[in-house]
């Protein structure tokens, strides 16, 4: 192997770096001071309407969804501009911390408002917001620079054996299994998702009703069930620092952990949609029938074999893909994965309207989906879902 030449800094890359961080910042800058006029409105228009009475027909848990929601979007202006200014200041680790809160907390305001008024324009907003913050959040990623300089780097050393080695990707901390980066958690999302749903439709073949088959995935297109994708991911990023711990800690942990967002998933659905996709009621120590027992040890046992065995293989398979198509093939994929989640979403959301005989506000989008997607579709293809539209607690 031949040596390498010494890394030389152009200063003039290191200006334009200062550049893009600053035109960054401003854009932090400009949206958070766009959601603070929102939340402005927002407060202007609700208090009218309370006192108008507007919301004595409602249950009271769609009030407290609604100020739940006020104040993470006023939560979210202040990030944002925090991070913008830390931009300017050029204070990259304080400012990636605070966007990536910021990034969560929006996410948090869009389920509010899909649980009080559906897809509605403010939902857009919300989602338009984040699609933007992940975009610039990525492009400011540590991680994300360190993977491209280490690609560049590996290239030039023609070393890309050591690439496939199983060590890149890790935590380079130490105190993880795997680097926590955008790169990683998708791939994360997007196997769990595949697995998950081959896993579910197995077990009601096999144990719950013996020689049914039935559709078990969550997204319109293709065998994907994003609970067991969205659970892969939390899962890694609380257990990423037990991977090394007994077996029982990783147990007990992903019980609770996988539990309590099975919980979620249901009471999210249900108040969003009036959908019940699974009823535990009647079984052993079951919650409210959205979890019970029983499923929680089935979670407990899903972290240990994830983090202490699947991990490191998903890991392996990951970095199998060839460097010239690592990063495009996963912003394609993403793409696709993201755009098959807001069309389930709207089809949930049409699906719901139609049989609470509501009006739709956008006559294309509801006769566009009442004819691709349809009631029959819909039953066909959520098998082990059923709408209630008394359920839910929209506005």
């Amino acid at each position: 192997m031949t040596s390498s030449n010494p890394v030389v800094i152009d200063p003039a890359s290191t200006h334009g770096a200062r550049i893009a961080q600053s035109l960054i910042g401003i854009g932090f800058l400009f949206i958070g001071v766009v959601l603070t006029s929102l939340v402005a409105y927002l407060l202007y228009v609700t208090g009218g309407e309370f006192y108008e009475g507007a919301f004595e027909n409602h249950p009271i848990a769609s009030l407290v969804l609604f100020i739940i929601m006020v104040v993470l979007v006023g939560l979210v202006s202040l990030s944002l501009i925090a991070v913008g200014v830390l931009l300017l200041m050029h204070h990259m680790r304080a400012a990636h911390i605070v966007a990536e809160v910021s990034i969560f907390l929006l996410f948090g305001c869009a389920l509010c408002e899909l649980m009080l008024e559906g897809i509605k324009p403010l939902f857009i907003v919300f989602c338009a917001a984040g699609i933007v913050l992940v975009a610039m959040f990525t492009s400011m990623d540590p991680a994300l620079s360190e993977e491209r300089r280490l690609q560049r780097k590996l290239r030039d050393m023609q070393t890309r054996e050591e690439a496939l080695d199983g060590t890149l990707g890790r935590d380079e901390t130490g105190k993880g299994y795997i680097a926590l980066n955008f790169f990683n958690l998708f791939w994360i999302f997007t196997i769990g998702a595949l697995v998950g749903d081959v896993v579910e439709t197995f077990y009601h073949y096999m144990i719950e009703v013996p020689g049914e088959f039935q559709i078990r995935a969550g997204l319109l297109w293709g065998p994907f069930s994003p609970i067991y994708g969205f659970g892969a991911v939390i899962l890694t990023i609380l257990l990423n620092r037990f991977y090394k711990a007994n077996i029982v800690v990783v147990f007990f942990v992903s019980a609770v952990v996988g539990g309590a967002f099975e919980y979620f998933v249901s009471w999210f659905l249900e108040y969003a949609f009036g959908a019940v996709a699974w009823d535990y009621t009647g079984r052993f120590l079951n919650i409210g029938g959205r979890t019970d027992f029983m499923f929680m040890c089935m979670w407990g046992v899903l972290g240990v074999i994830w983090i202490k065995l699947l991990l490191p293989k998903v890991l392996e398979l990951v970095n199998k893909i060839p460097w010239q198509w690592r990063y495009s093939l996963t912003t394609v994929c993403a793409i696709l994965m993201i755009i098959n989640g807001a069309m389930t979403l709207i089809a949930l959301d049409c699906w719901y309207s139609r049989l609470a005989g509501m009006p739709s506000d956008d006559l294309a989008v509801s006769q566009f989906f009442a004819t691709h997607f349809d009631d029959a579709y819909m039953e066909a293809r959520f098998q082990s879902m059923s709408i209630h539209p008394d359920l839910t607690t929209r506005i």
